[in-house]
């Protein structure tokens, strides 16, 4: 069962579980709070774990207009205050890393842990801009000599076809969110973060690689990196037993 909180009009739909400082635990795209139980269910020992659905996943409707980072960030503040929740410990995986991120450079954060995070603007290869501008060049081609719904089927046909698992199988609206926030580079904000932060890696992740981990650990002042051989982008999923060790240790550290 979750719990909701409207914030400016926004649902706001989260679990509560654990005892002792606040954490909040944020999920990735396409995910909700029962994709990262696993993580609740470590933490809990020594936390009250507010586990959040995002708006646009699980329980929580989807914003209203195109967020960004920013947006959401404003949100999980709002919440931190509604709730009186002090200098909350912050647990992100992929999207939810960009929100940890940024909120934790400019509030008091008690730790901050990145999981398989997001926050690095991918490096695009040329081939990608090609499939970029090409998928463009065909969108406007299909309307003017397709007529409209032909155009529409022809459109969505290719976007299933070229698009990631993630876009493909968004809503309109979250689509324009995703193509937004992708393309966020927060490596300016991260030399602001104050807490002691865990990065929390799987070597084999393709969606947020390593090389992103290696950034965010030199460019936050009190960070270390901890990798899991063999372990993708669900690096919590992929080896949960050492995952959980190593949570363990820092959130009793």
């Amino acid at each position: 069962m979750t719990n909701v909180i409207e914030i400016d009009g926004v649902e706001l739909h989260y679990t509560c579980q654990g005892s002792g400082k606040p954490l909040i635990l944020m999920h990735g795209w396409g995910c909700d709070h029962s994709t990262v139980a696993s993580i609740a269910s470590v933490a809990e020992n020594y936390c009250t774990v507010y586990s959040v659905d995002f708006p646009g996943f699980g329980e929580s409707p989807e914003p209203d207009s195109v967020w960004g980072v920013e947006a959401y960030t404003n949100l999980v503040e709002k919440m931190v205050s509604r709730l009186q929740l002090e200098a909350p410990v912050l647990i992100g995986h992929s999207f939810g890393g960009r929100v940890g991120i940024l909120y934790a450079s400019r509030n008091p954060v008690n730790k901050l842990i990145l999981v398989d995070a997001a926050g690095v603007k991918p490096h695009r290869s040329l081939r990608y801009y090609y499939k970029v501008y090409s998928f463009k060049l065909g969108k406007r081609l299909a309307r003017l000599f397709l007529g409209k719904n032909k155009a529409e089927e022809f459109i969505e046909a290719r976007r299933r076809k070229n698009a990631s698992s993630d876009y493909a199988q968004a809503t309109p609206r979250m689509r324009q969110i995703l193509s937004k926030v992708v393309n966020e580079d927060l490596c300016d904000v991260m030399p602001s973060i104050k807490a002691p932060t865990l990065l929390i890696w799987g070597e084999n992740d393709t969606a947020t690689p390593l090389r992103d981990a290696k950034v965010m650990e030199r460019r936050i002042p009190d960070a270390g990196l901890v990798s899991f051989p063999g372990c993708g982008h669900y690096s919590f999923l992929d080896n949960p037993v050492q995952f959980a060790a190593v949570l363990r240790s820092f959130l009793a550290s």
